[in-house]
């Protein structure tokens, strides 16, 4: 969420909290060889108007790979062929039971000294599951160049978040790197992580292209913003691998989405509070919201995201009685189970479940993602993906099949045919 900070106290105006507190509590509960390698043209300097996106290609059979590794502009990119330990995708028959999809994403993707980043890879790995991590731009410039973002409506190198030590970046590099390798998924949180005032919900359409096009060229020049001329480029090209992304504070998904358009992305994680259906697209892209669960012991629902567990058990702090964390931990596990048990034995609507790499109280939400995806992951017909396989999927069905699936409550099964 805005502007959450490491020092203990979560940087949300009164009206910020109130809201998130709202959306909370207020719904009522409802049932071989070494590749050789070349140099393909040169991006543009961050200081630079980027160029035109290309678009994300479409899902379809992976291309033909001759082999050889492209190294792009700078070197901060590369194409090294197409992404390893893709599912394939199948189209389902009419009253078929479809697979219980589960989507793990995370906010900000910055490895630093609780090395949560590589903890969640590990545990991705253990337990068949990919992931979606959504990089924060500004995690790839140092300090002393914070200047080379210009947000919207805030003055150069201005941001609602701190900028990450060199060390940090060198770290965040190697874990993007490997976590693509493994088969995850990088999609952007874009920069700033402005909320509220002059943030995301006030940008225009322009204003949004230019916060995406920052994201980009952090990404595509890393080297050059670093200096960090001896590590190795990124092992995908972020033109045309990303995908998708999520709005901090979930806000200005409008002007958002109009903007998106003209990058080829697939989906936007952008909205909130609502239940868990079988989504739909907005605009053209598909849309996977934060969703509503049924809250442990209670006859309301959160929003499946840390942060609205926390909103509920410590309110404005990361820093609770340490007594309660044993209570708060069960109930942010539970919660999850209740949202993933409600649609496994109903409907089977993907589950979407929001994260941030913190310590908060504890670090008990962390161990409740980690227990989470130890619980599901490898249950039959389960299959924890990214948000751009599960867009694969998706696009790959009967419209009158996915219809038909929208139609049911979260906890509704059809008579599955087998």
């Amino acid at each position: 969420m805005a502007g959450i900070g490491r020092t203990g106290r979560v940087r949300l105006s009164v009206g910020a909290v109130a809201a998130a507190v709202t959306v909370v509590l207020a719904v009522t509960t409802a049932g071989g060889g070494r590749p050789a390698v070349t140099t393909v043209g040169a991006t543009a300097s961050a200081t630079t108007t980027p160029p035109a996106p290309a678009p994300t290609p479409t899902p379809s059979p992976s291309p033909s790979w001759d082999g050889q590794v492209r190294v792009i502009g700078d070197g901060s990119t590369s194409y090294t062929g197409p992404q390893p330990g893709q599912p394939a995708v199948e189209k389902l028959a009419p009253g078929q039971k479809p697979p219980q999809f589960v989507v793990f994403s995370w906010d900000g993707a910055l490895e630093n000294d609780d090395h949560l980043f590589s903890r969640f890879r590990k545990v991705a790995r253990e337990n068949n599951a990919d992931m979606t991590f959504f990089l924060t731009g500004i995690y790839l410039v140092p300090k002393s160049k914070r200047t080379l973002y210009r947000p919207p409506q805030h003055a150069p190198g201005e941001a609602a978040i701190s900028f990450p030590t060199d060390g940090h970046i060198e770290e965040t590099l190697h874990e993007l790197g490997e976590a693509w390798r493994e088969g995850n998924e990088i999609g952007t949180h874009f920069n700033g992580h402005f909320c509220e005032a002059k943030g995301g919900g006030q940008w225009s359409v322009e204003e949004w292209r230019s916060e995406i096009d920052q994201a980009y060229s952090f990404v595509e020049n890393w080297k050059t913003n670093t200096g960090l001329a001896s590590v190795p480029p990124l092992p995908f090209d972020v033109r045309k691998d990303l995908a998708g992304g999520r709005a901090p504070c979930l806000e200005g998904q409008k002007n958002l989405l109009a903007a998106a358009k003209n990058y080829g992305w697939r989906y936007d994680a952008s909205s909130t509070g609502e239940f868990q259906v079988w989504p739909v697209k907005k605009e053209g892209i598909w849309n996977f919201p934060l969703q509503l669960l049924p809250y442990p012991g209670r006859s309301t629902q959160v929003l499946s995201m840390d942060f609205n567990f926390l909103a509920n058990q410590s309110g404005d702090t990361t820093e609770g009685d340490p007594r309660k964390y044993p209570t708060w931990l069960k109930e942010t596990r539970d919660g999850y189970l209740n949202g993933f048990e409600r649609v496994y034995n109903g409907s089977r609507a993907p589950l979407f479940i929001g994260n941030h790499f913190e310590t908060w109280n504890g670090g008990i939400y962390m161990q409740a993602v980690e227990d989470v995806v130890k619980s599901v992951c490898r249950r039959e017909g389960v299959r924890c993906v990214s948000f751009r396989q599960l867009a694969d999927w998706l696009d790959a069905q009967d419209p009158k099949v996915l219809e038909q699936l929208r139609q049911l409550d979260p906890a509704q099964p059809l008579d599955w045919a087998k």
